[in-house]
């Protein structure tokens, strides 16, 4: 379980998260949504000590963040972020064997269970049949199944993953959400993601938590969360609801509409 507790963060002057409190307990998916500006991949960055919060503590599982070593971090807490090179020249076999570094003490070499548990995260995410091939050649949700089998490759029971849908088609970004739900689902992961999309929001997510302006507007589950009274003063749009068998879409529009002007000639 990640818990956080009044979480403030600043870059200089300008506060960007302001007292945020947050829980995400293993065997769920809590989202991180709001707008642009809002703080969601900084409040991300702070769950795993990439930045450091002014005032405020982050738990994992019941022990403070800045406790632990780095390499206690990285056992336990398994990242994926948007910025990844692409033109490494890896194949996706060695790229997995990354997630193993917290595991093997100095310049140890990798062992075969080091290859077993890459093996077996490929298999998990069902890109195995990639292991041969080089990382920089995959599609966008290829490279994303192969961050997250690195990711599970690190032995953590947290992962945490920021904006996975980011410039991928609709069937990669079902496929990617539907993976990360499946981890939380049967292997008891605790899963933090921070989407742009609400609507897949709204289908993966056990949880969420809107944000805006670095504060906390709601949080709780996505039939509470979003709503048009919550989401239209966060994003400045008209929310419509759509209500279906088994579950519910948003649809959005401009709060004015304007009128297209004539051509005076």
């Amino acid at each position: 379980m990640i818990t956080a507790d009044a979480i403030h963060f600043a870059y200089g002057d300008r506060t960007v998260l302001d007292s945020v409190d947050l829980a995400a307990p293993h065997g769920e998916v809590l989202g991180l949504v709001g707008p642009n500006g809002s703080g969601k991949t900084t409040l991300l960055r702070t769950l795993h000590a990439s930045l450091r919060p002014r005032a405020g503590t982050v738990l994992i599982d019941s022990e403070q963040l800045t406790t632990l070593s780095a390499r206690e971090i990285a056992r336990r807490v398994a990242v994926v972020v948007q910025e990844t090179a692409g033109d490494l020249p890896l194949l996706v076999s060695d790229m997995v064997l990354l997630g193993r570094t917290p595991h093997r003490s100095g310049f140890a070499r990798r062992g075969r269970e080091d290859e077993q548990i890459a093996a077996a995260a490929l298999t998990q995410v069902g890109a195995l049949h990639l292991a041969g091939q080089p990382f920089d050649g995959l599609s966008g949700g290829e490279r994303q199944r192969v961050l997250i089998a690195r990711a599970l490759a690190q032995g953590s029971s947290h992962l945490l993953l920021d904006e996975p849908t980011n410039h991928l088609d609709v069937r990669y970004q079902h496929e990617i959400l539907d993976l990360a739900r499946d981890l939380a689902l049967t292997s008891d992961h605790t899963v933090v993601v921070v989407l742009h999309d609400l609507n897949l929001a709204a289908t993966y997510c056990d949880r969420v938590l809107l944000l805006d302006r670095g504060t906390v507007v709601a949080a709780g589950t996505p039939d509470e969360v979003l709503t048009p009274p919550l989401l239209e003063p966060v994003y400045q749009v008209a929310v419509r609801r759509l209500e279906l068998d088994d579950g519910f879409q948003l649809a959005f529009r401009p709060l004015i509409t304007r009128t297209p002007q004539r051509n005076s000639r």
